[in-house]
């Protein structure tokens, strides 16, 4: 059932102990997020659980109450309520689904949300969830302290680049005037964020010598095996170097990963990526998305390229 902001916050008032997660692999759209719901609903009292099934990058641990934020055991979990965040399907929540027994509310900003949950808010139009979910806190008149405000601006600020990337709006800027008001600093949360360990920047160096061109130059893509992508401990951030390289519309980073699967993150100027990635079983956002696929690297090299080459055939630029 499709919900407004007011309808969700009557919810989530009716509620007294909850559960929320976020999508595999988790970003900081979706641990801000998550964590900046979490202190609004302890400051009204309820009792709620965070639990993400992954592990946490590093350069996010700098968030308040991060550590409070749980692995799904195999034991049920019954609850009034499950608040799924920044996730557009139910598999993207990976074993949380299967041992959290309560409704599911779903608030999400991804174009390929399937509407999976028994209650969902999603507008595609956000930059970020961490939007909406500032919106929800200010429906709910929670006060948006300096934990929440370090929260959620993290969030909106890595969803889009740093209000560099087109959802950028004037409301995206003015939600990070009011979170600076609250306490967010900028120049603190990006120096967290953009340090890495050493062995990130050497795996960066040999990710790049993987560079490939595709389409006339159109498409560029790099690769990271399993031995460097374990060796790297993050590489978030890697795509955004062949996407800077002149005369490139998508950049494409494939990352070997376990059971013989390979991860796709894909990045456009102009073209939707998202109608691609669906294709393959994932989803995103028109110039931002993601999937994987089964098989070797050079499988999965060989069917994405070819799918974006078709793309782009297919679209004026």
């Amino acid at each position: 059932m499709e919900m407004s902001f007011a309808s969700i916050a009557a919810l989530l008032a009716a509620a007294r102990s909850l559960v929320i997660t976020g999508h595999i692999h988790p970003d900081g759209d979706c641990l801000g997020s998550v964590l900046a719901l979490y202190h609004g609903l302890v400051a009204a009292g309820k009792k709620v659980q965070m639990l993400i099934d992954d592990d946490i990058p590093a350069m996010y641990r700098f968030m308040p109450g991060v550590e409070l934020i749980g692995k799904p055991a195999d034991a049920k979990l019954v609850c009034d309520a499950l608040v799924v965040l920044d996730a557009s399907d139910a598999e993207r929540i990976g074993k949380v689904g299967a041992v959290v027994a309560a409704p599911v509310i779903n608030i999400d900003h991804h174009t390929s949300n399937v509407k999976f949950a028994d209650y969902w808010l999603i507008d595609s139009q956000a930059a970020a969830t961490g939007e909406l979910i500032l919106r929800l806190l200010r429906e709910m008149r929670t006060e948006i302290t300096e934990d929440i405000a370090i929260c959620l601006y993290t969030a909106i600020a890595t969803d889009c680049g740093f209000f560099k990337y087109a959802n950028t709006s004037p409301s995206t800027l003015r939600d990070a005037a009011q979170l600076m008001e609250c306490g967010a600093q900028p120049h603190l949360i990006a120096e967290q964020l953009d340090t890495r360990p050493l062995a990130t920047l050497t795996a960066l160096g040999k990710v790049l010598q993987t560079l490939e061109f595709h389409a006339g130059g159109q498409i560029a893509t790099i690769s990271v095996t399993r031995e460097v992508g374990e060796y790297a401990q993050n590489t978030e951030g890697f795509i955004n170097y062949p996407r800077t390289v002149e005369g490139v519309e998508v950049a494409i980073m494939f990352k070997e990963a376990e059971d013989k699967n390979v991860r796709v993150s894909l990045r456009s100027k102009n073209i939707d990526v998202s109608s691609i990635a669906l294709t393959f079983g994932g989803g995103g956002h028109m110039r931002a998305a993601g999937c994987t696929v089964t098989g070797s690297l050079k499988d999965a090299q060989v069917k994405v390229v070819a799918a974006v080459t078709e793309a782009l055939d297919r679209t004026p630029l």
